[in-house]
């Protein structure tokens, strides 16, 4: 039953190399299955059962013990999706501590609290002293009813003065990576630190940006910033919110009382909200009636990310974010970067191929039940050997990204992935948008070659017509434009190849509608949808690279606006066109409630400019 209700999350809400398959038959270690008891959690003061297994290689015990691992499932899964990162790690030396996250299945039904530090973050700190030893931390092996206490890791108490301090590491995606994050941040603020190296892979940096994104009112126009919190109310994502609400409550339901336990029933609608925490259910309602979060749901949803505690962070920090991604884009992970590059943690930045979008790596790119023999395994081990078993050389901080023209042409992920000193990269190259009829015109690279006119579109309130993908589900179907809803601006076939690294941006003068509703707030504000097209020789194909797009609530139409776009890492190839649009609606998310038309005019005093980032 849990299978046909996670099937979706396995494929496309979890990190695919710690997911995507069963444990290899060679596996050879032995997996205690513990029930560990985690108290005090949130203002609750919650307890909750956690369902983990405690994978020992063979030959560590207490007289040679090992370095441990902290791991945890993406939204949707359980304890087991780790079991091939325990074996893997676990033949390189490591202990490995493999949980459920709360609120997923099993046995117990404390809510999903999507990664908050109250509770998630308490919770994995208490795991972590489990791990060095502290017997206040109950935990019984399912199979024998005994009591387990942990002697086999080594522990760094005299070292680091702190009690229960076990050399360990976390590591694992999407809600299997932010909860690193908080429980980083709940050992720092605690002064404990007992947490020694983290690598978060397609998480989120402010979750009010993943589920209700607005890119032109971001601190300084740019990610770059440091940060992706913006002001004022998103677009919301409804097929990516829909997908999320629909497992969290069919998780729940696998855990759910009898509705004759009168008590425990009420228990769980009334303080557990169909398996999430009550403020979760608040800010989906309020999206199904309003059409947008309000402020105190863009609020909390940003109290439960890396974004609203950055400075707590302070753990040596590898960074894997996916270019295939939809949900949590190149953006966030470059905010996350920037901030903790700036306050002097330790980090590094990869941006690999597979994301929540596309969840299977290259071959050659991940392996974690062997990863010595695949490029992100080995960044792993090298990542956890200096920074949490303390023997291995220091890892280069630095900026990598994976390029798909080179690893089809070549088929070798080492010459695919290239390295910088830092991120951004590649210089600016900036066209100029040129009216040349009610549908669009030129991109060009001289501004005296800008013509006069006007092109103009009118969205169709609240969702679509247009279509770039099916977040999670479909990735195949050709983008739809239908004529009168957008307008394209395409330069000239390319005379040689444009490889941009990072993200465009657009800057704007608009006449819109919206100029006579926008006092309404979010009601009346234009809405609109920003993409880069690649658009081969003849017209065909036309290619959104990773289907990614730009939503923005624009609260001020009468200004010129900026709007960032997704990082991508995409080369456009000679003989074809690079097509900026700009569109009133998109299927896969909630755009404004009123209709809106939209008049774009070039020529002599009005800035209307696209700046792309290239390399090479």
């Amino acid at each position: 039953m849990r299978r046909a209700a996670t099937v979706l999350m396995t494929a496309a809400l979890t990190s695919a190399g710690f997911a995507a398959a069963a444990p290899s038959a060679a596996a050879d270690i032995v997996a205690r299955d513990l029930t560990i008891t985690v108290t005090g959690l949130g203002p609750e003061n919650r307890t909750c059962q956690i369902d983990a297994d405690l994978y020992v290689p063979d030959g560590v015990s207490r007289r040679n013990p090992a370095p441990a691992l902290l791991a945890t499932n993406g939204f949707g899964g359980t304890k087991e999706d780790q079991a091939d990162l325990a074996q893997g790690f676990g033949e390189h030396g490591y202990v490995t501590l493999s949980y459920t996250g709360i609120g997923f299945v099993d046995g117990d039904t404390c809510p999903i609290t999507l990664d908050d530090r109250e509770h998630d973050g308490a919770a994995a700190s208490q795991l972590m002293r489990f791990l060095g030893g502290d017997r206040r931390i109950s935990a019984v092996d399912d199979a024998t009813g005994e009591q387990v206490v942990v002697n086999q890791v080594i522990r760094e108490d005299r070292e680091t003065g702190t009690k229960h301090d076990p050399a360990v590491g976390m590591t694992g995606g999407s809600y299997g990576g932010q909860i690193q994050f908080a429980a980083a941040a709940v050992e720092h603020a605690a002064g404990t630190d007992r947490l020694d190296a983290i690598i978060p892979l397609i998480t989120w940096n402010d979750l009010a940006y993943s589920l209700a994104p607005e890119n032109s009112s971001l601190p300084g126009g740019t990610a770059d910033s440091g940060s992706v919190t913006y002001g004022g109310t998103g677009v919301f994502k409804y097929q990516w919110a829909a997908l999320f609400t629909t497992v969290g409550v069919a998780n729940g339901a696998q855990d759910l009382p009898s509705p004759e336990d009168g008590d425990n029933w009420s228990k769980f609608v009334t303080e557990g909200c169909a398996n999430f925490d009550r403020p979760v259910c608040t800010a989906l309602a309020e999206v199904a009636t309003l059409g947008y979060p309000s402020q105190a749901s863009i609020d909390f949803l940003r109290s439960n990310s890396v974004a609203s505690y950055m400075s707590d962070v302070r753990v040596p920090t590898l960074i894997g974010q996916g270019q295939a991604d939809t949900l949590f884009n190149l953006q966030e992970s470059v905010a996350t970067y920037t901030s903790l590059k700036a306050q002097g943690t330790p980090v590094s930045l990869v941006w690999q191929s597979w994301g929540h979008s596309n969840s299977a790596p290259v071959e050659g790119e991940l392996d974690m039940r062997h990863p010595a023999e695949s490029l992100q395994g080995r960044q792993a081990l090298a990542w956890f050997e200096h920074y949490v078993r303390g023997t291995g050389p220091a890892p280069e901080l630095n900026f990598s990204y994976y390029r798909d023209w080179v690893f089809e042409e070549t088929g070798d992920v080492e010459q695919a992935y290239t390295s910088a000193a830092a991120y951004p990269v590649g210089t600016e190259q900036r066209f100029f948008l040129s009216s040349e009829g009610p549908e669009g015109g030129s991109l060009v690279s001289d501004p005296s070659a800008v013509a006069s006119g006007s092109s103009a579109y009118a969205s169709t309130a609240p969702i679509g017509p247009n279509y770039t993908e099916t977040s999670a589900l479909d990735q195949s179907q050709p983008v739809f434009d239908p004529p009168g809803s957008s307008i394209q601006f395409a330069t000239e076939p390319l005379a040689a190849p444009v490889d941009v690294v990072g993200s465009p941006h657009v800057t704007v003068t608009l006449d819109s509608s919206a100029a006579a509703t926008q006092a309404l707030g979010p009601d009346g504000e234009l809405v609109l949808f920003v993409k880069l097209y690649d658009i081969g020789p003849d017209g065909t194909p036309v290619e959104l690279p990773n289907r990614l797009i730009s939503p923005a609530r624009v609260t001020d139409v009468t200004q010129p606006v900026t709007i960032e776009l997704p990082g991508i890492v995409h080369r456009f190839e000679a003989g074809h066109r690079l097509a900026l649009v700009v569109a009133g609606g998109d299927m896969a998310y909630r755009g404004s409630n009123l209709r809106q038309a939209v008049t774009l005019s070039t020529g002599s005093g009005i800035t209307q400019e696209l700046t792309l980032p290239v390399v090479g």
